[in-house]
């Protein structure tokens, strides 16, 4: 195809917007609207997904030791734990700051409880914070920290502890909000496809007229097709980058507005430039893509004709 011709569809492909004008708005406002919605659920669904993946990562596991155990036992306690698959980290909590972080805790409500336990008189064990490469090993790795217990006189481990019930209702939810948010943006996506394509089919299918009068003065099915094709293509683009903007505007003011509250629960939002560059793609991709294949079907029903 020549550069003068091609330039020449994407002439009539914009003019066409402009010619039809209502049914021009139409179709954009039909594609934006249910890209806005699109993407409104799918950022919630990746914030969610953020969300939960964080909460995870803040299983840990507790391993109270002896009273009585030697700084060797320890040492060689946590070489053994370390050398679990699975552990990413180790770390030994003496027990006086374990009394310092209960007291962090309870602040000053708790503070008359705990006065005056600490030295000889803190009822606290010393103890080990393991946290694990992936959380939902946390169990696995409970029982072979316990089974170092194995053989071992006196044992040096008086409890392993990870909130098992708890855990196990963790991951149960978060599973069934992945799998909500993946069924509810499959479908939302599915819809949004639906509706633009029959958008887009109606816009050319009011012009029928048109291609029928262009066959009848001798234009090739592919001159007749490439204009309403550019056309498909533009009304997809502006569809998809008004939702996109106005998505950008909004979810880079409520990460902006949620920061200091989440950070309370050491929680946060999936940060503006870790996802918009996708969420753009996405629904620049749906955008154009359906707009021209609603097209190209449209058309080529008449040129069938």
């Amino acid at each position: 195809m020549k550069i003068s011709t091609f330039g020449r569809h994407i002439r009539e492909g914009g003019r066409s917007l402009v010619r039809n004008g209502w049914m021009t708005f139409a179709s954009i406002s039909a594609i934006s609207i249910s890209l806005f919605i699109l993407g409104v659920f799918l950022l919630l669904a990746v914030n969610v997904n953020h969300l939960s993946q964080q909460i995870e990562n803040k299983v840990e596991i507790k391993v109270f030791l002896d009273v009585n155990i030697s700084q060797e036992g320890i040492a060689g306690l946590r070489t053994d734990i370390e050398a679990i698959e699975g552990v990413r980290s180790v770390v030994f909590v003496s027990k006086e700051e374990g009394m310092e972080l209960m007291r962090e805790r309870m602040g000053e409500t708790g503070k008359d409880y705990l006065e005056g336990m600490d030295g000889e008189n803190n009822p606290l064990n010393d103890a080990f914070t393991v946290t694990a490469l992936e959380p939902r090993d946390v169990e696995r790795i409970s029982g072979q920290i316990s089974s170092l217990n194995d053989n071992k006189t006196p044992k040096p481990i008086v409890k392993v502890d990870y909130g098992k019930g708890t855990v196990d209702n963790l991951f149960k939810v978060t599973n069934v909000i992945r799998n909500v948010g993946l069924v509810l943006v499959a479908c939302l996506a599915l819809t949004a496809m639906f509706l633009i394509s029959n958008t887009i089919k109606l816009t050319i299918m009011a012009r029928n007229r048109e291609i029928k009068i262009m066959k009848l003065v001798g234009a090739t099915n592919g001159f007749i097709r490439w204009p309403f094709f550019i056309e498909g293509a533009l009304l997809g683009l502006i569809g998809s980058a008004i939702p996109s903007g106005i998505l950008a505007y909004g979810y880079w003011e409520l990460v902006s507005s949620t920061r200091s509250g989440l950070d309370t629960f050491a929680l946060e939002l999936k940060e503006f430039d870790q996802v918009y560059l996708q969420m753009f793609a996405i629904l620049l991709g749906i955008g154009v893509g359906i707009g021209i294949w609603g097209s190209l079907l449209s058309v080529r029903k008449y040129l069938r004709a």
